[in-house]
C-alpha cells in the first residue's frame, strides 16, 4: 500500500500518475486531498467547475461531487476505463481522504516529484479545498 500526500501537488498530474499505478494493481491511499492544487486562472477554474456541478437536473444527473476527496476521485476515474472490469478493480484500490485519518498518521507518506508545484510556470493556481468551499461543500 502506498500513501501519497497531495499537499502542494498539481491535481491533474498526480491523478494521471495514480491512474497508471492503479491499473498496474497498486493499492493507493491519498491524504490531504484538499491541499492539492489546480493550475490555471482562479476565476476560470471556478466558473468551469460551477458549470459542471450545475449541469443537468437533481433527479436525473449527471451528478458531480463538491467535496475535495470526491472531486479528486472523480478526476482519477476519468483517466480509467471505469466501466470495464479492470477499471472497476483499479477504482476499488483507491482511497482518498480529506486531512490525515487516525489509522494513517504514523505511517510514512511519499510525494510525487513529477506532480510538484515547481513545474508551474506562473503563480496562477487554486487549492482544491478552496474550490470545494466555493461550490458549497462543507468538510
Amino acid at each position: 500500500m502506498t500513501i501519497i500526500d497531495a499537499e502542494g501537488l498539481i491535481m491533474g498530474r498526480l491523478a494521471s500518475t495514480v491512474a497508471t499505478r492503479l491499473l498496474a494493481g497498486e493499492k493507493i491511499d491519498i491524504i490531504n486531498a484538499e491541499k492539492a492544487v489546480i493550475s490555471g486562472s482562479r476565476v476560470t477554474t471556478i466558473e468551469e467547475y460551477e458549470e459542471t456541478v450545475n449541469r443537468g437536473k437533481k433527479e436525473f444527473g449527471p451528478f458531480f461531487p463538491k467535496r475535495p476527496d470526491r472531486i479528486f476521485k472523480r478526476t482519477v476515474r476519468g483517466m480509467l476505463p471505469y466501466k470495464r472490469a479492470r477499471g472497476k478493480v483499479a477504482m476499488s484500490l483507491l482511497k482518498v481522504y480529506v486531512g490525515v485519518p487516525a489509522e494513517l498518521e504514523e505511517k510514512e507518506s511519499i510525494k510525487i516529484n513529477e506532480a510538484s508545484m515547481d513545474r508551474l510556470s506562473s503563480n496562477k493556481y487554486l487549492k482544491l479545498g478552496d474550490l470545494s468551499r466555493k461550490l458549497g461543500a462543507k468538510f
